[in-house]
This record gives C-alpha cells, sequence and structure tokens, in this order.
C-alpha cells in the first residue's frame, strides 16, 4: 500500500507543477528525496526513469485540454496562426535547441544537478528571474498564440534551455523567455503548455524505451498508477492556471519559490533531510 500511495503522491506533484513555473522534475526529486522513493522503486535507474516517464501523462493531459489546437496542426491546408505545417514548424523551431543540449550534456546534468542543493539554487535563481521579469518587462507585441513567428519560437527554444537544470523549470524558462520577446503572459503561458508536448514525448518514450528493462512486474504497477494520477492532476492544473492568469501575474509563484528554494537549501547545507 505504501508504493502506491507514494505513486500517487509523486503523480501529484508531477502533475500539478509541470506546467506551473516552479519546476515539476524539482519537486519530485525534492519529494522522492524526502519519502526515500529511490529505495521504493528498487534503485536509482527505476526512480530516475519513473520521474521521467509519469511527465508523459502530464503532457498528454495539454493535448485533452486543448484537442482543437492539436488537430489544427493535422490541417494541413490551414497553414495561418499555430496551425497546420505553420504551427509544426514552430513548435520543431522552439523544440531543437533544447533537444541539442539534452543530447550532448544530458550525463553531466544528471550526475551534477540531480541534488537538493543544485535545485534549491535553481528555484532561487528562477524566483529571482520572475519576479524582474514582472516589474521590467517589455510592452507585449503578440497578445496570442497565432500572432508568435519564428523569431519568438526561436527565443522561447533557447530559453527553453535554461530548464535543463533541474529546479529552473521549463515552463517558467519558456514562459519568461516569451515574455522578454514582447510575448502576452498569457500567450506565453498556452504557447508553453503547447511546446511541452513534442520535445517531452520525445524524451519520456525514450526514456520509457531505455529503461523498460529495468522495471519489474509490480513496478510497472506502481508506474500506471503515476502516470494516470499525473494525467488528472495536470489537466486541473492547465485550466486552473490558464484562470489565474487571467487576473494575476506570475509574481505569487516567484515567492513561492523563494521560500521553498530558500527552505531546501538551508536543510540541504546543514546536512538534514
Amino acid at each position: 500500500m505504501y508504493e502506491q500511495f507514494l505513486a500517487v503522491l509523486m503523480g501529484v506533484v508531477e502533475g500539478l507543477t509541470e506546467f506551473l513555473p516552479v519546476s515539476s522534475t524539482g519537486h519530485l526529486i525534492i519529494a522522492g528525496d524526502l519519502t526515500d522513493f529511490e529505495k521504493v522503486m528498487g534503485g536509482k535507474p527505476a526512480a530516475d526513469a519513473f520521474e521521467i516517464i509519469i511527465q508523459l501523462g502530464a503532457i498528454l493531459a495539454v493535448v485533452a485540454a486543448y484537442p482543437r489546437r492539436f488537430t489544427g496542426l493535422l490541417r494541413f491546408r490551414d497553414n495561418k496562426g499555430l496551425s497546420g505545417f505553420r504551427g509544426l514548424w514552430l513548435l520543431a523551431i522552439t523544440s531543437v535547441p533544447a533537444s541539442i543540449a539534452a543530447f550532448f550534456a544530458r550525463e553531466s546534468i544528471q550526475k551534477y544537478l540531480f541534488n537538493k542543493t543544485t535545485v534549491s539554487m535553481a528555484l532561487i535563481v528562477g524566483a529571482v528571474w520572475i519576479l524582474i521579469v514582472e516589474r521590467f518587462r517589455p510592452k507585449s507585441k503578440v497578445e496570442n498564440v497565432d500572432g508568435i513567428t519564428w523569431r519568438e519560437a526561436l527565443a522561447i527554444g533557447l530559453f527553453q534551455c535554461l530548464s535543463l537544470w533541474p529546479g529552473m523549470s521549463r515552463s517558467a524558462s519558456t514562459i519568461l523567455g516569451g515574455m522578454i520577446v514582447g510575448v502576452d503572459r498569457k500567450a506565453a503561458t498556452e504557447y508553453s503548455f503547447f511546446a511541452a508536448v513534442p520535445i517531452m514525448c520525445a524524451a519520456t518514450l525514450y526514456e520509457f524505451y531505455k529503461s523498460y528493462s529495468v522495471f519489474e512486474a509490480a513496478q510497472l504497477q506502481i508506474l500506471a498508477i503515476g502516470f494516470v494520477v499525473s494525467f488528472i492532476s495536470a489537466w486541473v492544473a492547465v485550466k486552473t492556471f490558464i484562470r489565474f492568469l487571467a487576473r494575476h501575474t506570475l509574481v505569487p509563484f516567484g515567492w513561492y519559490r523563494l521560500a521553498v528554494g530558500g527552505a531546501v537549501l538551508w536543510l540541504a547545507l546543514r546536512g538534514l533531510d
């Protein structure tokens, strides 16, 4: 029962934080460390694979939340805005920089950056970034996702590379990157949702293919629970986050990151779990 409880817990953490600018990877690392999830999964390879694979559940929640947007990408005669070949091209441009960076730096990132100290530092740096951008952001030139051009798509893709630092947050990096180059906050957030799908699908499917052999039958059940819970939690988070941004800024998330990052860093430096 404890294993199933942890699968639900990790699924909720992943689903609720994947699309918020607070870092799902960072929160999973912290939650896994506090609950000794690695031991429950029978070792680090299975635990790491679990955390990556359940992200696919959260990613598919975006497809469920915006079905017309994704079916529009398959209407190849309609190449206006974020649809048809134009939409696929924009998402590809956004995905390429981080994909290349991850390919070459993946092992170093997992070796040196997947720990509480580096995650807490990333949470703090990202918090300061949020507060600065919200204070000094330029005037919006692009009011909706259909107005995004290849220039904004490439800029957002370059900023997305920052998310390879666990705790920095892919969502925060792409949203703030979009805002810096003149994309409206809500539009940048929605584009961040859509841009997550290709790169995260590729990453999770690759991880599942590579790590499938490390899972035993019981562990596959835990993986399935985490996957489903992640999907449900992410769908709720996506809908709630967009409604929140209709009336608020990202500042509360900045202060939240600062508080969590500071607390975790303090515990890490004191050698406490």
